[in-house]
């Protein structure tokens, strides 16, 4: 029985202290004054009344009714009924403010009403919950007071407080305050279950379902939450709404539903609460950073950003929202059925209310099932003790990793929920019921929402009742005030009275008189056993949550471990890697426990060496791999284990397994170990009890208990079972029985602490004691450290370093280590005695004895370690030498080191594949390279070598790490190398390599990586044999800058002198001020230096040699024979030297003066004298003015590259001549001469020259171009749409179509050629790249071109960029630009230039994007995140980006040159994307370029001589290395490949020869590209040597000299498709979606390692094929052709050549079994080309240039791209040429197919199918003449087809081979064709008829006879 109220206060306004802006409340009475014993009155009431502060009003408010909250000390709830209600009274603020009128501040016209009104709140506390009943009472006192009835006031507050009811039980009680009113208070039946009227269901509909979860698991996982509201009963419900859906957990933090303002600050609380606010305090909730804040009446819920919450796991949080809105909202499900049912309205709200809490009801029967059996009761007696066991249940429901329920068993709700309901013996409720009784239930139903539902009603009928268990019959009766008189009423109310205190305390005294006088209620308590419900294995199986696919790696554990204790070794080391996998799985780790259990003998298990190993490796794999929470199951199960299997190591030392699996975290976890020591002594308390009641027991029983065991497998006493029924007999013991069973439960629990102190020390100290591992993990160490020890035998021994690395303390004293274990064993048992009951005397004796356990257990380790350092070594593969190149010398020696597999998965045998990786063998370092070569660990493929190398000159980035190897031994620190020849190294060094020896490797590597100077990279240093770099020797070599640049000057004047002397008689002017006439001849004077060979006898005198061959050698250079080449300056006589080449070689840069990254000899235009180039270069950045590089051939335009300008030439540049000036500045004068260059180049072409007119395009196209205007037309919106991309007009992105489908259409319709008029001379070919269906493109016709171009042209008001270029006169000369630069320019429309302004790749740009692509090809570690895909990284990485620009800008460039306008690059500092752009430009435009020697010249001219900063971009020495590794000549060759593959018959040279030089640019083992220009190279002596001594014929200097050596061995550089065009243009596709990624960047060898250093893979398959041979000397077993070719290991290239190359490899074999010379396999190639080409002209068959291409699949590498076109007269290389009788003539026929439907033709039935073809003469049937046909032989088809003519598809007619007999040389009959000679007459008999015959001559005959024999034959 309770007291329905506590206390009853009045609260009223108090006008004393109304001081500020705020007024206060205070308590006027209280009843009764003293507080009761048991329940002392609550502080703080009055700002309770009125939480938004006590305030005075205008208006009288209507009374209003709300319940707060209070919690006092113990955490018992309040309730405060608050009924407030407001009382007029005189405005106390009147007379002040007429006292001080001067003072105030007031605001004029602010007229304060003479009457306000106060609040005045009558209180009543309770600690009962009953709203409505608090509701009447108060409203009855408000009543009889307002009413004035007759009941005097202390009467009903009198009955109110003595009023006593049940607490619960579910009986009604009626009451009455004697006021004439009657209500009935309804008690529930069970009060454990909340009551919540229909709070929840309001809830619900405020929030909604999704945000009330999301304030549940939030409420759950202890965050803060903030109801606001207007309404503070709303708060108030809400509130207990979400208490009531907590059950059965209780909330046991801050509850405070509603909070006054003058609290606000505990909103900032640390600790987790659930508060309501009235929204007027809003703007004060808003900075709060951490709360939850739901707005009942906005309906939302604000989670701030730094919050998540974890929801619930989720097939669980489907599950509850669908049963949520099933009950919230049933027409949901019907809502689209054709015929819904007449109504399906919600439950009433009472009842909703319930469904809705038996929804969470169920939902935590789903989360807690099984939670009893993860209790452990460690004592029963006086008290049950029990703990959780969390990771147990964690690990059976397979929820390990599921937040949520982690942090809801963690939490404090969840504590006392155990407490409360882990005793066994207790009341149950519907909680208890749901748990043991529906777990099946729940799990059936799962998957069927209406079963769910059908569930959830019954469970809501239960709560129902529980609340509501009578018919509402009791009628209430409750005076209600008369309608407020006076509500408006300006006259008073009277005040409400003063009580008079006496008479109500009479009543309260006379009430508790009566309750002492009354026999006590005696209510029995139904206690009884609480069920356990199913046990938790079985649930766990049901779901399916073990290992799918258990059973196969079940066995392969089982059979592992039966061949270990068969000593069956070598079966069990062939197992042990798929066991090792196995064991990732809980299933398997389970069964090795199971199976090792079954081999212990009495509590030992004595095993040899090797057996001991392996099991130690289980076990540590078995740990390893255990999560954070599964690793309790599995450890507690080993724990036994591992003190039980052990081996001998000598006279009675014993080594036992836990010291060699000490290393995992979980022994240092304190929870695992509380976890063990409950289980055991829950366990050994069972048997304790067991034993007693042995005795006692009924023989049935015991009967039962033995068959128990046998028959269910479960025992059939359970601990929790045995307590209840212990707890049951507890009062009927006698005191001594009870004593004594407390004793023995005692005595128990001290005795396994004992036990469990030495099993700590077992696990904790190492078998090393001079090494401590608990100070450096005694946290929860980083988990890559946690490294597991497999140390077993001789391992042990060396543990000794690897420690020392890991834990800072090195001279950690033995007794450090002692006392951290004491220490920590000591907490250990500190926390479980007090915890469980254990008597301080016993505790402290377990204090004293730990110090003696541990020390003892250091002896014994001591000994064990001494004996295990003895054992013989672990056998290890040995290391295997690498092969080194001649003059690569080893720096340091191997190291054994484990090569670990990093982010690609082609090595580990993820993609199928043998697993390759982890591999142990040896990294080795030498002057050249880095080289890991060792053996895979998986044993199956142990046989095969695994070597993985890089230059050391590319690696870019080095990383500690520290690793963990799933195999063998713990390993300490690894290495991460990245290398920018795309490889990856990740190294872990092992144990036996020392620490510091792994440093010294990391210095030596750094040392080799950045040598102080160039001279100390490899390409240097290889072959001087270790000595060391003398400087004075270098010096004495190459002479000093200084001393070098006076010699050339010295020898260049006086060679000129001479010239002079000789020829014309007069003496040379000075350098300075020649005049510009005389420039003319400088370049003649200088050409002249090419005889000096011959002269040098007579200078011998005045020239010294090595100066003579300097001069010589510069005019050798690359660019020279270029120069000549093109016609640009030649190096002739002046004498025969016509004057009016445009252009001459100026020698002004032959000192490196002007420009110093220049080459010596330049090419500028005639008119134009050195002294003006010396002031122009001063305009551009590093002096890099603009020079010619390249010309077309055909319309003489030029290619100029230069830098960008200096910022303060750049407006002077635009001015207009005609500018007026103050004075003629400097800056002036050298815009001045810059136009005057800028015009001298476009007076050089040939265009500008031309009398027609100026330069209006009809003219300039139709003299020099010899091609129509409307041909011209055509190509103009190209020119221009490719501009616009370029330029990356303001709509178009670079690299998209933002144009759509105009865009496209333009870019398609520009494929197609300009028709050429038919005395076309040499129509400017081109082709472009490959677009994969061509089908649609011959579809457009050129008018829709014109249309288009129409709509590409510019607007009148047009912005300036598109009038700027497609205005109808093409400029001579355009400037590609940067965009940045170009500010300020203006064009002049009277100028002959424009500038095309293009935004530029930055270096860093580049920069960047590499190592993005490194890390997308060369991933460090394998991620399963769609983020890091490959594809994604691609993208991110921007590499395609950089390659579309460049190629964008190259095929720009082409177009202008092809169309006549000469284009200047003038971008950065012209070394980067100018030497890009540059060099694509020409190698798509010339031909000549796409050759070796092209190339190599290419490379030489524009790389070399005109100074890419080779050793600056590529970081190769100290000084460069902070500016890091900027691949532009990388990229470069990236786009060579990319054109390559778009048209493969173009080029001489192959793939596999980009890839060569994209590795040795890298690689420094050439000085090729050492430096960064020929100035360097000349000042080192690098630039001539080649020529002259070659020291080492062994060590090649030159990458070229290298690659022509291998040429001329191997075919590998040669590309067989080659078969060019002449004059062919190349305009490849630069769309993202056009380029391919190169496999230079993703291929791999793991056999051979790197093939790009070519003797190294030959001398090492030489050793393997002199490996292999041996090995089988019988030859008579036949032995299988097939090979197995590994991904990421074999060559793919080598192992399966293509066609040709075994084919040239055949010979070579057969050559050299024959014993003959071998032949160059080039010569052969051209033997073979030449017959064939012959053979084809002899059979008039069409051919290609090879006609080997006919039989390879090239069909889909399309050679003249795009449409083709009929008219153009030279067409493309297949244009197949026609039969005999059309080719004679040069016209071509109409109606050609076009080629895409002859390559079409050709793959299906030509290339397949064709045996034999040609042209027959065929006799036709009777009186038809002999008609010349094409023949086609078919084996396939086994048929001989005859078509009209060659191109023709239609067959016309076919002969069955099967039916022929014979094939006979036949006559010639009537109306033969004439003039052919008898033999070549044949007949072919089949069955049905003779066919005649006639080939074009006897041989051609025979061979026709012999083929169709030869088919018959084969049939």
């Amino acid at each position: 029985m309770a007291r329905l109220a506590d206390y009853f206060v009045v609260v009223g306004y108090d006008l004393d202290k109304r001081g500020g802006s705020e007024g206060q409340g205070h308590i006027l009475q209280r009843f009764p004054e003293k507080d009761w014993e048991d329940n002392p009155f609550p502080q703080g009431i009055e700002l309770f009344c009125q939480p938004n502060g006590w305030q005075l009003v205008p208006e009288r408010e209507r009374p209003s009714f709300f319940v707060s909250v209070l919690t006092d000390i113990n955490s018992e709830r309040h309730y405060c009924a608050c009924f407030t209600f407001w009382e007029g009274l005189d405005n106390p603020q009147l007379p002040k403010a007429e006292a001080s009128e001067v003072d105030e501040d007031e605001v004029p016209g602010l007229v304060q009403p003479a009457q306000v009104f106060a609040p005045k709140s009558l209180v009543l506390v309770s600690r009962l919950d009953h709203t409505e009943v608090f509701r009447n009472c108060l409203g009855l006192i408000y009543a009889v007071h307002v009413d004035s009835l007759s009941v005097p006031l202390e009467t009903v507050i009198g009955n109110l407080l003595t009023c006593v009811i049940p607490v619960a039980g579910g009986s009604q009680r009626t009451i009455t305050l004697g006021a004439g009113d009657r209500q009935v208070i309804q008690t529930p039946i069970n009060d454990s279950l909340p009551v919540s009227g229909s709070s929840v269901a309001h809830l619900f509909r405020q929030l909604g379902i999704v945000n009330v979860l999301y304030l549940f698991c939030a409420a759950l996982t202890e965050h803060k939450i903030l109801f606001l509201s207007s309404s503070y009963q709303r708060l108030t419900d809400a509130c207990r709404a979400l208490l009531a859906i907590m059950f059965p957990l209780k909330y046991s933090f801050t509850y405070v539903p509603i909070l006054p303002g003058k609290l606000l600050e505990v909103l900032s609380t640390p600790t987790p609460f659930i508060i309501g606010v009235n929204s007027f305090f809003r703007s004060e909730t808003q900075e709060l950073l951490d709360v939850i804040i739901a707005d009942l009446d906005g309906g939302t819920v604000t989670i701030p950003e730094c919050v998540h919450i974890s929801l619930l796991p989720d097939p669980l949080l489907q599950q509850t929202q669908t049963a949520l809105s099933m009950v919230l909202d049933p027409e949901l499900e019907m809502a689209d059925h054709a015929f819904p049912p007449s109504s399906t309205q919600p439950s009433t709200l009472k009842i909703q209310d319930k469904e809705i809490r038996a929804v969470f009801l169920w939902l935590f029967g789903q989360l807690f099932h099984g939670y009893r059996w993860c209790l452990h009761i460690i004592r029963i007696h006086p008290e049950p003790v029990i703990r959780f066991h969390k990771a147990a249940f964690l690990g059976q429901r397979a929820l390990t990793e599921d937040d949520f329920l982690m942090k809801v068993l963690d939490g404090m709700a969840f504590a006392g929920f155990i407490s409360e309901r882990g005793p066994p013996y207790r009341p149950t409720d519907l909680f208890d019921d749901l748990i043991a009784n529906q777990v099946e239930r729940i799990r059936q139903e799962e998957c069927s929402p209406h079963k769910v539902m059908n569930h959830i009603k019954e469970l809501a009928e239960q709560l129902f009742k529980n609340e509501n268990p009578y018919p509402a019959v009791a009628m209430h009766k409750v005076q209600r005030p008369a309608e407020s008189p006076g509500h408006n009423d300006p006259k008073n109310l009277a005040m409400f009275p003063l009580l008079d205190d006496v008479t109500v305390q009479l009543f309260i005294d006379h009430a508790a008189a009566k309750l002492q006088t009354a026999p006590p209620v005696v209510k029995a308590e139904l206690k009884g056993m609480v069920p356990s419900g199913p046990p938790l294995g079985d649930i766990v199986d049901r779901h399916g949550h073990v290992l799918a696919n258990s059973a196969r790696r079940l066995e392969v554990v089982r059979n592992c471990i039966t061949y270990i204790f068969d000593n069956k070794m070598l079966e069990a080391k062939k197992l042990m890697p798929a066991v090792l996998r196995a064991l990732k799985g809980r299933a398997a780790r389970v069964c090795l426990t199971q199976e090792l259990n079954q081999h212990v003998l009495q509590n030992r298990a004595v095993l040899d060496d090797q057996q001991f190993d392996y099991i130690v490796r289980m076990m540590n794999c078995t740990l390893q791999d255990c999560s954070h929470m599964d690793e309790h199951g599995i450890a507690a199960i080993l724990l036994p284990l591992v003190t039980a299997f052990c081996r001998k190591l000598g006279a009675g030392i014993t080594q036992f397994a836990y010291s060699c699996v000490q290393e995992h975290m979980v022994w240092t976890n304190m929870q695992f170990w509380e976890a063990m020591f409950y289980s055991d002594v829950q366990n050994h308390i069972r048997a304790l009890y067991l034993e007693a009641d042995g005795g006692e027991q009924s023989i049935a029983s015991r009967g039962q208990q033995e068959s128990g065991p046998a028959a269910g497998g479960q025992e059939l006493l359970g601990a929790l079972e045995l307590a209840s029924e212990q707890s049951r007999l507890w009062p009927t013991l006698s005191k001594e029985q009870q004593s004594e069973r407390v004793q023995k439960e005692e005595s128990t629990v001290f005795s396994q602490a004992i036990h469990y102190a030495n099993r700590m020390s077992y696990l904790l100290l190492p078998l090393d004691t001079s090494k401590n591992r608990l100070l450096n993990r005694s946290g929860i160490g980083d988990v890559e450290s946690v490294s597991n020890s497999y140390v077993t035998n001789s391992i042990a021994g060396s543990m000794a370093e690897s420690y020392d690395t890991e834990s800072g303390f090195e001279d950690a004293e033995s007794s450090d280590v002692a006392n951290s274990v004491v220490r920590f064993i000591n907490r250990f048992v500190d926390k479980v005695c007090n915890e469980s009951g254990v008597t301080n005397e016993h505790l402290k004796a377990l204090h004293t004895m730990i110090p003696d356990i541990v020390q003892m257990h250091i002896e014994t380790l001591d000994a064990v370690h001494r004996e295990s350092k003895r054992l013989p070594p672990i056998q290890k593969p040995k290391l295997l030498r690498p092969i080194l190149l001649a003059g690569e010398e080893l720096v340091m020696d191997g190291m054994r080191v484990h090569l670990i597999s990093d982010g690609r998965e082609e090595a580990t045998g993820a993609l199928g594949g043998p697993p390759l990786l982890p591999a142990e063998g040896a990294i080795f370092l030498t002057t050249y390279r880095l080289i890991f070569k060792g053996t895979p660990n998986d044993p199956l493929v142990g046989e095969q070598v695994v070597t993985r190398s890089f230059p050391i000159a590319s690696l870019t980035k080095e990383k500690r790490i520290s690793v963990s190897l799933s195999m063998d031994q713990f390993i300490q620190e690894g290495l991460q190398l990245r290398s920018c020849t795309f490889q990856l190294l990740k190294i872990a060094f092992d144990e036996e390599v020392a620490s510091d020896l792994a440093e010294v490797f990391r210095k030596h590597m750094h040392k080799l990586r950045y040598p102080q100077h160039v001279q100390g990279t490899f390409a240097f240093t290889v072959g001087q044999s270790g000595k060391p770099l003398v400087e004075h020797k270098t010096k004495d070599k190459n002479q000093s800058i200084k001393t070098l640049s006076k010699n050339l000057v010295k020898s260049a004047k006086r060679t000129i002198g001479r010239q002079y002397v000789t020829r014309k008689k007069y003496s040379p002017p000075t350098w300075e001020n020649r005049s510009s006439l005389q420039s003319e001849l400088d370049e003649d004077e200088l050409s002249v230096s090419e005889e000096l060979d011959q002269g040098s006898l007579t200078l011998s005198s005045t020239i010294r040699s090595s100066d003579r061959q300097t001069m010589s050698n510069v005019v050798e250079r690359a660019c020279c024979r270029d120069y000549q080449r093109l016609g640009l300056g030649t190096l002739s006589n002046s004498l025969t030297r016509s004057k009016n080449e445009p252009f001459r070689i100026s020698t002004v840069n032959r000192m490196y003066t002007v420009c110093r990254s220049y080459p010596g000899l330049l090419i500028v235009p005639q008119s134009i004298p050195d002294s003006t180039i010396q002031r122009i270069s001063r305009c551009y950045r590093q002096n890099r003015f603009p020079v010619v590089c390249w010309r077309n051939s055909r319309t003489k335009a030029v290619l100029l590259r230069s830098a960008g300008l200096h910022a303060k030439g750049v407006v002077g540049f635009f001015k207009s001549p005609n500018a007026t000036s103050a004075g003629p500045s400097q800056a002036d004068s050298t815009s001045l001469e810059q136009e005057k260059y800028m015009q001298a180049i476009i007076s050089s072409m040939p265009s500008y020259c031309e009398p027609s007119g100026r330069n209006t395009l009809g003219g300039f196209t139709s003299t020099h171009m010899s091609t129509s205007d409307s041909s011209d037309k055509l190509r103009q919106p190209k020119i221009g749409a490719l501009m616009k991309q370029v330029m990356g007009g303001k709509e178009d992105v670079p690299g998209t179509f933002s144009r759509g489908a105009l865009g496209q259409r333009a870019r398609v319709i520009s494929l197609s050629q300009p028709r050429v008029s038919g005395k076309a001379r040499n129509p400017p070919g081109g082709k472009w790249g490959s677009i994969r269906g061509s089908g649609r493109l011959s579809a457009y016709n050129p008018e829709v071109g014109n249309r288009l171009s129409s709509k590409e042209s510019p607007q009148p008001n047009g912005g300036p960029s598109e009038a700027l270029f497609l205005r109808q006169q093409r400029a001579y000369l355009y400037i590609i630009g940067d965009k940045t630069q170009l500010k300020g320019g203006k064009q002049d429309s009277f100028q002959q230039w424009e500038v095309v302004p293009i935004e530029v790749c930055d270096v860093r740009q580049v920069k960047n994007s590499f190592k993005k692509l490194i890390k997308a090809c060369v991933p460090s570690s394998a991620t399963s995140e769609p983020s890091m895909t490959f594809h994604r990284c691609l993208e991110e990485s921007e590499w395609m980006c950089l390659l579309h620009r460049v190629l964008q800008v190259s095929v720009l460039v082409v177009e202008l040159l092809d169309t006549g306008s000469s284009v200047m690059v003038s971008l950065e500092d012209g070394w980067d994307v100018t030497t890009q752009v540059v060099s694509l430009v020409q190698l798509l435009s010339d031909p000549y370029y796409r050759t070796f020697d092209g190339f190599r010249l290419l490379v030489e001219k524009e790389w070399l001589s005109f100074g890419h900063r080779f050793s600056h971009r590529g970081a190769q020495t100290l000084a460069s290395q902070s500016s890091g590794f900027t691949p532009v000549f990388l990229q470069f060759l990236d786009c060579v490949h990319q054109i390559h593959l778009q048209f493969p018959m173009e080029f001489e040279f192959s793939q596999y020869y980009l890839k060569f030089l994209a590795y040795h640019y890298v690689s420094n083992r050439f000085r090729t590209f050492l430096l960064d220009s020929d100035y360097e190279r000349i000042e080192l002596g690098v630039l001539y040597e080649e020529k002259g001594e070659r020291k080492n014929p062994q060590v090649c200097k030159s990458v070229w000299d290298y690659i022509d050596r291998l040429n001329k061995k191997t075919p590998m550089f040669f590309n067989y498709m080659f078969s060019p065009e002449d004059e062919e243009v190349l305009r490849p596709y630069s769309f993202i979606s056009n380029l391919k990624v190169w496999d230079f960047y993703t291929e791999e060898t793991l056999s051979e390692g790197p093939s790009y250093d070519w003797e190294l893979v030959q001398r090492g398959r030489q050793e393997r094929l002199a490996e292999e041979v041996p090995d089988k000397p019988d030859t008579t077993t036949p032995k299988s052709q097939r090979r197995i070719v590994w991904p990421c290991y074999d060559s793919r290239s080598r192992v399966v050549p293509d066609a040709i190359t075994k084919l040239l490899q055949d010979l070579q074999s057969l050559e050299a079994e024959l014993g003959l010379p071998p032949e160059k396999w080039k010569d052969t190639w051209d033997k073979i080309k030449a017959n064939q080409r012959a053979e084809a002209k002899l059979e008039n068959r069409p051919s290609f240039n090879s006609s080997l291409l006919m039989s390879s699949n090239l069909s889909h590498q399309r050679r003249s791209q795009g449409v083709y076109l009929p008219e153009s007269g030279v067409g493309s290389s297949i244009n197949l040429a026609m039969d005999r009788e059309t080719s004679t003539t040069s016209t071509p026929v109409a109606g050609r197919p076009s080629t895409s439907t002859l390559y079409s033709q050709f793959q299906s039935t030509e290339s397949e199918n064709r045996s034999f073809e040609g042209i027959l003469f065929k006799k036709g049937a009777l009186l038809k003449p002999w008609k010349p046909r094409w023949f086609v032989l078919d084996k396939t088809k086994h048929q001989l087809r005859y078509y009209e003519t060659r191109q023709d598809k239609e067959c016309k007619g076919v002969i069955e081979l099967a039916e022929v007999e014979s094939v006979i040389p036949g006559t010639p009959t009537m109306g033969a064709p004439k003039n052919i000679e008898e033999k070549a007459f044949f007949d072919l008999k089949t069955t049905k008829r003779v066919y005649n015959f006639c080939a074009q001559d006897s041989p051609n005959a025979q061979l026709w006879m012999d083929s169709i024999q030869s088919c018959l034959s084969d049939a």
